[in-house]
């Protein structure tokens, strides 16, 4: 047992409701408080001094200067298993190329697939713990991670086993998501449904079997998978045992009923959603994952993140990171500029990078400092929590915290 502190500030994020809209008067701030933790959990967060005599026997790790803690992030939404490199997409793009001419040209997410199939287990596990040692650092303890960069059996296979692998070399929380079904491969003799066909049929058997990942993603657009054949891949995923999520309503709306439909755990991207569609969305236990690095990458729009919170949604904020749409991987940096589009409280976008974004994963352990709960705290050096979103992500954290223990 040990007390962590003091510091000037910790936020809670205790006694928040899980949809909706907030304010920053609901937060709860405990000044000049302590966090006490026991075997990775928190015990009680209270005023340091009261803590210190009433667990006199409790080791004491001091912090000093003026620093602030609060429940360290969930980054629900990365494709950060692959190899090559997509800058000359974003430079194409920026000197407006379409997709289709960047496709044509060799690039988009073949590219990604190519280098990817051609990398070894060893040399994608490698740069993976790299990319996520960043994502800690930046305060990020749980990351959700994709394949869909293999697009057949053992590419798929591959990245999968050296997503599993790195949970060996990092204390974070990682948690894979099938993602065969990104787009139907060039080198595949079929159609898409037929391509749905072998996934179901070939690849998420052995996933399975080889207990590489629980859930299930697919992409519904013009460009790669329609509605109704998508429906039918995740109901048969869904009778599988698998969880599910969509990439839903990037370019195109629609697709994010089909998210609802399924009984998904999250829709993802949500640029395109219509109106009718995020009512329908907020009114239903799928979170909305709004994933600002996309449209950051791409030059589109946002997702309509105030919409859908003052429509009662479960609100969730992730990076997107990937080799082509959004290479940057900063959450706090990309969490901040859609709250300054999209107007949103500091309270909703500390929300939406912890506890609703956890609830995205199935977890319900983390996100909140407060009694029982997972001991994942992330310090900045300043004395008013405000800062840390009112830098962009240029106040970086001080320590990062998992399981109680400093990173």
């Amino acid at each position: 047992m040990k007390i962590i502190g003091p510091f000037k500030q910790v936020v809670t994020l205790a006694n928040l409701p899980l949809r909706g809209s907030l304010q920053d008067e609901q937060l709860e701030i405990r000044e000049d408080a302590g966090i006490i933790v026991e075997s990775g959990k928190i015990i009680k967060v209270d005023d340091f001094e009261n803590l210190k005599l009433e667990f006199p026997n409790a080791a004491l790790e001091e912090i000093e200067g003026e620093q602030i803690a609060m429940p360290a992030f969930t980054d629900c939404h990365t494709h950060i298993c692959f190899a090559g490199n997509r800058a000359n997409d974003f430079a194409m793009r920026n000197a407006g190329k379409t997709y289709l001419e960047i496709a044509e040209s060799g690039g988009g997410i073949w590219n990604s697939v190519k280098h990817t199939r051609e990398a070894s287990e060893d040399e994608l596990l490698k740069d993976l713990v790299v990319r996520i040692d960043d994502l800690v650092r930046q305060g990020v303890t749980t990351i959700e991670i994709k394949s869909g960069y293999g697009l057949k059996l053992d590419c798929e296979l591959k990245m999968l086993r050296a997503i599993n692998h790195a949970k060996e070399k990092t204390p974070a929380k990682l948690v894979p998501t099938c993602l065969a079904a990104h787009m139907k491969p060039k080198d595949f003799n079929g159609d898409t449904e037929e391509y749905l066909n072998y996934v179901q049929e070939y690849i998420l058997p052995v996933v399975q079997e080889e207990h590489l990942a629980k859930r299930v993603d697919i992409f519904i657009e013009k460009s790669a998978f329609q509605p109704e054949e998508s429906k039918k891949f995740l109901q048969k995923a869904k009778a599988m045992g698998f969880d599910i999520t969509v990439h839903a309503d990037q370019f195109t709306p629609g697709s994010s009923r089909v998210a609802v439909e399924c009984g998904a755990k999250s829709a993802d991207h949500l640029e395109a959603t219509s109106d009718s569609d995020i009512d329908y969305l907020a009114k239903s236990d799928t979170v909305a994952v709004a994933l600002p690095g996309a449209s950051i990458g791409l030059g589109d729009s946002f997702a309509p993140a105030r919409k859908l919170l003052d429509a009662g949604g479960i609100l969730a904020i992730a990076t997107d990171w990937n080799p082509g749409s959004a290479p940057m991987g900063k959450l706090l940096t990309q969490a901040s500029i859609l709250a300054t589009f999209k107007k949103l409280s500091t309270a909703e976008v500390l929300a939406a990078i912890t506890f609703r974004a956890a609830y995205a994963l199935g977890f319900s352990d983390r996100g909140v400092l407060a009694e029982g709960k997972r001991a994942d705290l992330v310090c900045f050096p300043t004395d008013n929590y405000q800062n840390v979103l009112y830098r962009q992500g240029a106040l970086e954290p001080s320590a990062v915290y998992i399981k109680g223990n400093k990173y």
